[in-house]
């Protein structure tokens, strides 16, 4: 039991324009058909890219450009970078054999849009240090057939400032399709992930906004979360809202830790997780469609779940200030808890309506005594106003005293008549 408490959420570091009933997991276009590019044609995209000028704009015209080195813009303002369409030029990296993302930025208001990265050799583009990056109607994704082969993020800004990621699609990571990681002040919208291990994930990062998304066919849809040890501890104030969270029931294929140089405890995510939280703070989920996820619509857990060192400088372990309403929510009556996986087998056997049953919200019931010695107070302000919710699967576990005694609760009115106020705000944000 022990083992299964430990890898309990230990997975973590683990609609806009598409049609949302759509269920292909395939590449969206076939890149093969395109124009190959000559090396002329290859070679001066790369010297653009080491010659860019600040204020300057990168033009790709259409075709597949087949690339054996990375396209690094560094310490550069006021960049634009434009392709055709992301169904006209295809950025290819499968011919780059070692290094790490295929594209990566640094510097100060760069947008990139109309393009498409494909097999990167680790994350498709990453922006780093930089304060405004905007990303529209880019695609990234991996067309290997062993998909453990594939990169870890498609689109990855971290350690940024005014982020802007709109009608993107990202597909087949084996971490997240769309990771925004330590970062302040971000807009997620009108995107698709889909084949991803995780679709969406927001990590240690502030005032960020995630609406009008498509997460489907994922092993997680739409997470966040807060790790101890990284250069940004906390982040807060996440609002997810008009997202269609459907069917992330994807096989999961990330490298086990312990097996490569890219294993990642991301592995352990259970197929069938709609919404996952943990260690988060100031998170309101509300108007999303959460359906056919057959593990958990809602995940909530604290960190102490994983059985990971929970102490970090300047970092709590407790998810806090959660306001969850308005979702609606559908059960497939055919499927069951993934059970490749410890966070599936303890959904099926130890949920509070029987063994075997797909959960709409979960909670870990892990809370800081330092503040209440009873959770009857919800110390932690976990607040579900979900209509309808006498007829949805809630189950509050209890797992304070460790896998001796591991209890479960449908006691959902301990968390009714009470909100949450999430503040964000991306008024500011320029390339909305």
């Amino acid at each position: 039991m022990r083992k299964l408490l430990r890898y309990f959420f230990a997975f973590l570091p683990i609609a806009g324009f598409f049609s949302c009933g759509t269920t292909t997991t395939e590449q969206t276009f076939d890149s093969t058909t395109l124009t190959r590019a000559s090396q002329e044609e290859v070679e001066k995209v790369i010297e653009d890219f080491i010659m860019a000028e600040d204020s300057s704009t990168i033009e790709i015209p259409a075709g597949f450009f087949e690339l054996n080195t990375q396209l690094i813009l560094d310490n550069k303002s006021h960049i634009k970078i434009k392709g055709a369409g992301m169904d006209q030029t295809v950025l290819s990296f499968r011919n780059l054999k070692s290094g790490g993302e295929g594209v990566k930025i640094v510097g100060n208001n760069i947008s990139v849009e109309d393009l498409s990265i494909e097999d990167a050799p680790g994350d498709g583009i990453k922006a780093q240090h930089t304060d405004g990056i905007t990303f529209r109607r880019i695609n990234v994704t991996w067309t290997n057939g062993d998909k453990s082969k594939n990169g870890t993020y498609a689109i990855y800004p971290v350690q940024c400032k005014n982020v802007v990621i709109d009608e993107c699609i990202a597909s087949h990571s084996k971490d997240a399709g769309i990771y925004v990681g330590q970062s302040e002040n971000i807009v997620v919208k009108n995107s698709l992930a889909f084949g991803n291990v995780a679709g969406i994930e927001i990590e240690n990062s502030d005032n960020a906004e995630v609406f009008g998304n498509t997460a489907r066919d994922n092993s997680g849809g739409i997470l966040v979360f807060n790790l101890p040890g990284l250069p940004k501890s906390d982040g807060k104030g996440t609002k997810i809202y008009d997202n269609d969270i459907i069917d992330n029931n994807h096989e999961n294929f990330a490298t086990p830790l312990g097996e490569g140089p890219n294993g990642n405890t991301v592995t352990m995510i259970p197929p069938g997780s709609g919404v996952v939280l943990l260690a988060a703070k100031e998170v309101e989920i509300y108007n999303n469609r959460i359906l056919r996820n057959k593990t958990a619509g809602v995940s909530i857990a604290s960190y102490q779940i994983t059985g990971f060192p929970a102490e970090a400088p300047n970092w709590s372990p407790y998810t806090v200030g959660v306001f969850v309403h308005d979702n609606q929510y559908e059960k497939e009556t055919l499927n069951m808890p993934d059970l490749t996986r410890e966070l599936g087998q303890l959904v099926s056997v130890h949920n509070a309506y029987g063994p075997g049953l797909t959960q709409d919200i979960i909670y870990d019931g892990i809370w800081d005594k330092s503040i209440s010695e009873t959770i009857e107070t919800n110390p932690m302000k976990i607040c579900i106003q979900e209509k309808g919710i006498e007829n949805l699967y809630f189950t509050r576990f209890y797992l304070m005293d460790g896998e001796e005694n591991i209890e479960s609760f449908k006691d959902y009115q301990l968390f009714q008549n009470c909100t949450v106020t999430v503040r964000t705000d991306s008024s500011g944000l320029v390339g909305l």
